[in-house]
């Protein structure tokens, strides 16, 4: 061991000694308990940024504790690989998608290898592998044969920059979830999976999530948002034609008092029975367009109301007839299209009624508003359903999902299309179905209709006595994150989409790492997977996760100057210079910057710090150890590259000690046979117990509230109390030994390359990564205590027990004005004179008393 702290040499030397030892590979073992510690896997960008650090190390350091509690932990990584930002970035290199996905994950690959984290790496998968995506096609007509995917034609969500379908969950404020233009409804034949058959299990199946994040699961809820009513069957005035009319649940009192009808522009009724052309005009209006096209949006967020002149009527409800009010919106769910009008509870059904008074007056509903019944209607709801005149209904905003894509880059759909339009699976021996190379590497420039086009010979079918063609789109990508947790148990089966023996040890996963953005879409995607391999027979349990920790985001200071057309331009904070005497920030060509505060950090807003660069310069462990100090892990994190400075310190503090009293391991295991623990004096016991509570804060912080950065800040307070202890014999060697080896202990998770050369240095045969968390050791604390209790008495009853300095323990005198001072004894003194005071050293007090 080296006197200096050179974090390159060692984290080289300690990564070479994981790598050939194979020390994080992981197989069953019944005799230990298991630990699934996972973070959500990467897309091979190119280049690792922050938070991708934040979120290894934060699973890295649950990982390596969990290991160090004896347990048999799982900590697997793989690469989400395909998918459209690939694609496109590929073509503008002039290259393969393939190509240039398999050249960043190698680079990546380096660059995790760096960091230290304890993957184990025979485990790796990427979703671009044939070997990989063939079981999701496989479970894909599983699906298909059980009618849990299907084909149709539907308004689906379009994004005109990517030219692509999106689901619903992809689109964030109506516009695309990965480049935010705006989003454009198109009628297009999909494919989709029924997530809704799995809307009402989704929604209380929360319930059993306990150690997930309440925001998450309020997100989950609100997105599958489940309504509660009953459709109530009324019949248009003066004809036969029937239609149900939903009632939410909390508005059943308002049965009796139904002011009007709402039905949507769409409605039936709308095309068979309206003529009146200004009518016809406000539903045209509205059918005409997209809700979500950038000048249509003002209309759709206006709630518009017109008269249909038409009437319903329910005889059992209300014998007169009611009016039917045509609006453009109802509700979130498309199921919905007629309910009741409540200008009680709804603000703008208020406002229509006053404005149009006249109308209401000639029904007698207006002298009703004010003396709205809200009386129990159970028994009417009853007599409606006996009658078959209603029943009870569930709504769900969740949308089934839509999976096609129309892109190169992601895995084939494997279903063949007949002339007659009907559809054939293809057999488990033709899988995996792979676009030739010709389509993936050939014209990188043509786009995706372009390259089928140009290659519809390929995509011809004739096999068995079928003619026809294969299908053209692709899955979406979140199909191949919401299965890949599972292929981990069992990577190598090449017979089967999940080894169950293996799946059924390791699953669910313990502990998952990832973003909070993903709460309404990978969130629920996988746990709908989750619940479809179950219900296949390849798993056991009902939800994926059993612990969620939603990470916060990096964040970094941000700069940019306005040219003369007002468009930004974002400078890197390495080439600002701060002007003093004028308080301003300039660039190196003199042009005045705004500072735009610490935002998330990003290639576009130029704040991106490059993790190798720090690595460089401080080393993987100084970098992991700011990671995880610098805010709790669900906390924003200010980057800071002082604080990394602050942890580099530390560190060569702590080296520096370590090497200083190497003469410890020499004397230590001949000091430790004495068992002079026995014989501590008092200073000896205090810094023991002081150990002692640092071991049991540290795990509590670990365990309860994954509080982190308590965690270094306990160990930082510990090292400072070891660095102060004077030395004076053989037990206060063992006490500095000790207490230096917890501390390597606790900080191993947050630094391994460190620890692993340290322990070695205090004379450890074994490898750190094979040590146990510390033990507290059991020692008499009496001896140790600043206080002692005494019982106090007032005329031979007992009124408090009062700790007393320790310091005043044989000094009579004082311990009588001690207790007659205090606040807790005084007030039962209170016009009482006190005649004598009687004690028994260090056990009772005794004060005798008489009236005043």
């Amino acid at each position: 061991m080296k006197k200096e702290y050179f974090p390159k040499e060692i984290e080289f030397y300690v990564q070479k000694e994981w790598e050939s030892k194979k020390t994080f590979k992981v197989n069953i073992n019944y005799n230990k308990k298991k630990f699934y510690c996972l973070s959500m896997l990467p897309y091979p960008s190119g280049k690792l940024h922050m938070g991708h650090v934040r979120n290894y190390t934060i699973g890295d350091v649950i990982a390596r504790y969990q290991r160090m509690l004896g347990k048999n932990v799982l900590h697997p990584i793989g690469w989400d690989a395909f998918g459209l930002p690939a694609e496109i970035a590929a073509h503008n290199h002039g290259i393969a998608p393939n190509i240039w996905t398999k050249k960043n994950i190698k680079y990546m690959k380096k660059q995790l290898k760096l960091l230290g984290f304890s993957f184990d790496w025979d485990r790796e998968i990427t979703t671009c592998d044939p070997n990989y995506y063939r079981w999701e096609q496989w479970f894909f007509l599983k699906l298909y044969n059980l009618g849990l995917a299907y084909k149709k034609k539907d308004i689906v969500n379009w994004c005109p920059i990517d030219k692509t379908i999106l689901a619903n969950e992809q689109v964030i404020d109506k516009c695309c979830w990965r480049c935010h233009s705006l989003v454009k409804k198109k009628l297009v034949e999909q494919w989709f999976l029924k997530i809704t058959n799995y809307a009402e299990e989704l929604l209380s199946d929360l319930n059993k999530l306990n150690y997930w994040p309440q925001k998450v699961k309020n997100m989950q809820k609100n997105w599958i948002g489940k309504i509660e009513g009953i459709n109530i069957i009324f019949q248009l005035y003066n004809t036969n034609y029937k239609f149900n009319v939903f009632i939410k649940k909390k508005y059943f009192f308002a049965l009796k008092n139904i002011f009007f009808i709402k039905i949507l522009y769409n409605h039936p009724i709308c095309k068979k029975f309206i003529k009146n052309k200004k009518i016809k005009d406000f539903i045209k209006r509205y059918s005409s367009l997209y809700p979500n096209d950038k000048e249509n949006k003002f209309l759709f967020n206006q709630v518009n109301y017109i008269n249909s002149k038409l009437f319903a009527q329910n005889n059992i409800i209300i014998k007169k007839k009611i009016q039917i009010i045509i609006v453009n919106y109802l509700s979130n769910s498309n199921k919905i299209n007629a309910t009741i009008g409540i200008p009680q509870c709804n603000k703008k059904d208020f406002s229509f009624v006053q404005k149009y008074k006249a109308l209401f007056l000639s029904q007698n509903k207006i002298s009703n508003l004010d003396k709205y019944t809200k009386g129990n209607n159970n028994l009417l709801i009853k007599k409606l359903i006996f009658k078959k005149k209603a029943f009870y209904k569930k709504y769900y905003n969740l949308k089934d999902w839509s999976i096609s894509r129309q892109r190169i880059w992601g895995t084939p759909i494997p279903i063949i299309i007949k002339k007659n339009k009907k559809f054939v699976p293809l057999q488990k021996n033709e899988l995996p179905l792979i676009f030739p190379k010709k389509i993936l590497n050939e014209n990188i420039k043509e786009n995706y209709n372009k390259k089928i086009k140009n290659n519809l010979d390929w995509f011809q079918y004739n096999r068995n006595g079928i003619i026809g063609q294969l299908e053209t789109d692709t899955f979406d990508t979140f199909i191949e994150s919401s299965w890949y947790y599972a292929r981990y148990t069992s990577n190598k089966e090449n017979n089967k989409m999940i080894n169950k023996k293996y799946a059924n040890y390791w699953l669910p996963v313990d502990q998952y790492i990832g973003g909070i953005e993903h709460a309404t879409m990978h969130l629920i995607y996988f746990r709908f997977f989750h619940k479809l391999m179950r219900d296949i027979g390849l798993l056991n349990t009902d939800e994926p996760v059993k612990k969620l920790l939603c990470q916060g985001m990096v964040l970094a200071n941000s700069y940019y100057y306005l040219d003369k057309e007002k468009k930004y331009h974002w400078v890197k904070e390495k080439n600002i210079i701060f002007d003093k005497k004028n308080n301003i920030f300039l660039d190196k060509k003199g042009r005045r910057l705004i500072n735009h505060g610490m935002i998330k950090m990003s290639k576009s807003k130029n704040n991106g710090v490059n993790p190798q660069h720090i690595i460089e310069k401080y080393g993987a462990d100084s970098l992991r150890l700011f990671i995880m100090f610098a805010a709790p892990p669900t906390i924003d994190l200010e980057w800071q590259e002082t604080g990394i400075k602050g942890m580099h310190k530390f560190l060569k503090k702590i080296w520096k000690f370590i090497y200083e009293y190497k003469k410890l391991s020499f004397n230590y295991e001949k000091i430790k046979k004495d068992k002079l623990c026995s014989l501590y004096n008092k200073e000896q016991l205090i810094m023991q117990d002081y150990a002692n509570k640092t071991i049991i804060k540290v795990t509590n912080n670990f365990e309860k509230n994954q509080s982190f950065n308590t965690v270094i800040s306990s160990i930082m307070i510990f090292f400072n109390k070891i660095k102060k202890y004077k030395i004076h014999n053989n037990v206060d060697y063992t006490i500095i030994f000790d207490s230096l080896l917890i501390i390597l202990k606790m900080l191993y998770p947050f630094t391994p390359h460190f620890c692993f050369v340290l322990w070695k240095h205090m004379g450890k045969k074994n490898d750190i990564d094979q040590a146990s968390w510390p033990i507290i050791i059991k020692i008499n604390t009496k001896k140790i205590k600043d206080t002692f209790d005494l019982v106090i008495q007032i005329d031979g009853k007992k009124k408090y027990n009062l700790s007393i300095p320790e310091k005043i323990k044989y000094q009579e005198t004082n311990i009588k004005n001690y207790v007659l001072s205090n606040n807790n004894i005084s007030k039962f003194l209170v016009n009482i004179k006190i005649i004598k005071i009687i004690y028994i050293p260090q056990k009772i007090l005794n004060i005798v008393t008489k009236k005043k």
